[in-house]
């Protein structure tokens, strides 16, 4: 084979991209736009898949280490674990593709090019792929995805350990039922003040790679070929340098759905003008028509074309091996032994306690007998969420609280009844037996099959998505019969999205929140309802009490949306989370009194932990604008830390608020600061009402004024 420049490493990137680009016919060009890129053999270029996902783990290529789901993350408001996930999944992810390189398997899910994060806000409850998300909060889903992103990609300055992906760009959370053909109508307040917030941070501050684009229209424009968002936000106001790519058969809704084109001409012909430089799908095959016809020019081609070799030199992929310092990560990395633990120790932080009457955490010793009961207390789905990997180390609720009881407790399980079906089964024994133990706990929810994408979720008759916040009613049914028991019940719910526990809340002696934990789920439940660890998990997104509290699915306004907007008291507040050893904030301090425009507010948090056991919390930071005339949220989330302080002990922490924090949107959706009052407040919960109902923690609080 010919040694081409571009095989140079030693030659600047951009004349090595110019060398190929310079060599290729139109028809090679435009093969190299499309998701499953053939090989070019007369140059010496392999074939290349770019589809591949990692979102809480390397997925659907096998073996790898499962971590909770994306919103377990979340709940867990710690951007060092986020880092430590990433940087695991990436290692994993090097090294598969080399084994793969190596048997000569290039397709799909083989590669280093993740579709990952998803950081749409998860905006309603509804929507069933909200269990993607970091949650419904801008601020801490544009932290968490940071810290993901540069996890993915590594810090080498000339290579990329993996290529990371934002998505789904910009206003998309469901309906899935209608998102080929739906156009999401959104104002310019709502865009800013929401919608965009995370997707600029991961472009300007993480260097994301990639953005993929939704499926749906905004505002009119199909949001994959939107001059809008494309053109104007990405690339000209973001300065956004990376590739864009379509959602899968994205680009054919134009066409079929959306009926902004004529056909898949022209369909093809927008979305590259606009500048998707990368289908998922099939439709840039008529791009050379496109050409021939004049609606696009070869030198459209040769602009996509040239920022998606960029990455794939960033890759390493036309280096020699040894130049690229993640080619040298070993198979053994692949579900170690260290990336196990860290996937205990991220479902331990991730799991939220919402009520606690006393009963936990529950004491060996002191306990005879144990009964497990329903659908979800042996199911491998309730761990794994969607876009997962597969383990061999799946440890159920049922496994993990096996081991934990041992030979001391007698314990027994029944499914009591399915996930969703017309109705529990009338002879159902478990409520009968339970009264017979000592503890009853009740594992329920959701799994992947019935909340997550369309076609994913084979047991769901609403294409994913829920039309109500309930559980299924058999669940419901079986539920209510186990907590006439007159024994203690703990509940703990699997699920990626809010559930109504209301009709539970006063019978249920504890409830835990698992989300989808992972392959070592039940062994953090286990550690947890015993005591062996402490719960610390924050709930990233509003429970509401009711689904007349929310609007419309299909609306887009954050009018009495989240807890930023919320117009009735929640079931159970973002931010929320109990535990056995809570953090006492006592004081929150700032060295100013008057703010300026383009200045941070450095806020010293005074801690302190009245325990005998050392204790970890989360202290969440959130302010209120004050200023006449103009609309602002509730509250909002600006800053949070995870601390540990030891027993006994008072420790001082700064967090920063940064600039662009205390600026107002203002209605145009320019983002201006304003004289006014700040209200800032500190605590391991959020300042509302509901908060303080639930728990007792104290909340520290100054105002400042903005001038």
């Amino acid at each position: 084979m010919k040694d081409f420049p571009f095989r140079n490493p030693s030659l600047q990137l951009n004349a090595r991209i110019d060398d190929i680009v310079s060599r290729l016919e139109l028809s090679e060009k435009i093969s190299l736009l499309l998701h499953n890129s053939p090989a070019i053999e007369r140059l010496g270029i392999g074939p290349f898949s770019w589809w591949n996902e990692a979102l809480h783990g390397v997925a659907r290529a096998g073996l790898a280490t499962v971590f909770p789901q994306a919103i377990g993350m979340a709940a867990t408001f710690d951007r060092k674990i986020l880092r430590k996930v990433a940087d695991a999944v990436s290692d994993e992810a090097r090294a598969k593709y080399e084994y793969f390189l190596a048997k000569k398997m290039t397709g799909r899910y083989c590669g280093i090019t993740f579709w990952t994060p998803n950081i749409n806000i998860f905006r309603d409850p509804r929507w069933g792929r909200g269990q993607e998300t970091y949650g419904e909060d801008p601020y801490l889903t544009g932290e968490l995805g940071v810290e993901y992103v540069k996890g993915l990609q590594g810090d080498n300055p000339k290579y990329l350990k993996t290529s990371a992906c934002a998505k789904h760009f910009a206003v998309h959370s469901g309906p899935e039922k209608i998102r080929h053909s739906f156009d999401a109508r959104v104002s310019a307040f709502d865009l800013e003040d929401t919608y965009l917030p995370a997707f600029r941070k991961l472009v300007q501050e993480a260097k994301v790679e990639s953005v993929m684009g939704a499926y749906n229209r905004t505002n009119g424009e199909p949001c994959c070929g939107s001059e809008f968002l494309l053109k104007k936000t990405l690339r000209e106001k973001w300065g956004f340098a990376g590739h864009v790519v379509s959602d899968c058969w994205a680009i054919q809704d134009f066409h079929l759905y959306h009926k902004v084109t004529a056909g898949p001409v022209e369909s093809a012909a927008l979305s590259l003008k606009m500048g998707c430089d990368l289908n998922c799908g099939e439709i840039y095959q008529y791009l050379q028509e496109a050409v021939c016809m004049g609606l696009v020019t070869e030198a459209d081609v040769d602009t996509s074309l040239t920022r998606l070799l960029s990455t794939r030199f960033r890759l390493g992929e036309f280096d020699p091996k040894e130049l690229v310092p993640w080619r040298s990560i070993p198979a053994s990395v692949v579900h170690s032994a260290g990336h196990i633990e860290l996937a205990y120790e991220t479902a331990v932080a991730s799991m939220v306690l919402l009520k606690n009457n006393g009963v936990l955490p529950l004491k060996r010793k002191e306990l005879k007998s144990l009964y497990i009961a329903g659908p979800n207390a042996m199911s491998v789905e309730a761990l794994i969420g969607n876009y997962h990997g597969l383990s061999p180390r799946m440890v159920t609720f049922v496994e993990g609280l096996t081991e934990w009881a041992g030979l001391e407790v007698r314990t027994e399980f029944r499914h009591g009844c399915l996930l969703n079906q017309e109705k529990a089964i009338p002879a159902d024994w478990a409520a009968y037996e339970a009264k017979e133990y000592d503890i009853t706990i009740v594992c329920v929810g959701y799994n992947i099959l019935l909340e997550g994408e369309e076609g994913d979720t084979i047991a769901s008759p609403d294409f994913g998505d829920r039309t109500g916040l309930g559980l299924p009613a058999c669940q419901h049914e079986f539920l209510m019969k186990m907590l006439t028991v007159d024994k203690p019940v703990i509940l703990v719910v699997s699920a990626g999205c809010a559930v109504d526990l209301l009709p539970y809340y006063e019978r249920a002696a504890a409830i835990v929140y698992s989300w989808y934990p992972g392959e070592q789920g039940g062994r953090a439940l286990a550690d947890l309802l015993s005591g062996a660890r402490d719960f610390s998990g924050k709930l990233p997104v509003t429970f509401p009490r009711s689904i007349e509290d929310l609007p419309p699915f299909s609306e887009y306004s954050m009018a009495g949306r989240t807890y930023r907007y919320l117009e009735n008291k929640p079931a159970f507040p973002f931010g929320f989370g109990l535990s056995y050893r809570p953090l006492t904030v006592e004081k929150v301090r700032a060295e100013v009194s008057v703010i300026g425009e383009g200045q941070s507010l450095d806020l010293m948090v005074d801690i302190y932990n009245s325990h005998a056991k050392s204790a970890t919390d989360v202290v969440q930071i959130y302010i209120h604008k004050e200023i006449t005339g103009v609309r602002s949220a509730r509250f909002e989330l600006a800053g949070f830390e995870r601390s540990t302080v030891p027993a006994g002990g008072r420790v001082s922490i700064m967090i920063t608020v940064r600039a662009e924090q205390l600026a107002l949107v203002h209605e145009d959706g320019i983002r201006k600061f304003r004289a006014g009052e700040l209200h800032v407040f500190a605590g391991t919960g959020q300042p509302d009402e509901r908060s303080r109902e639930l728990a007792s923690g104290q909340v520290a609080s100054l105002v400042l004024r903005m001038d």
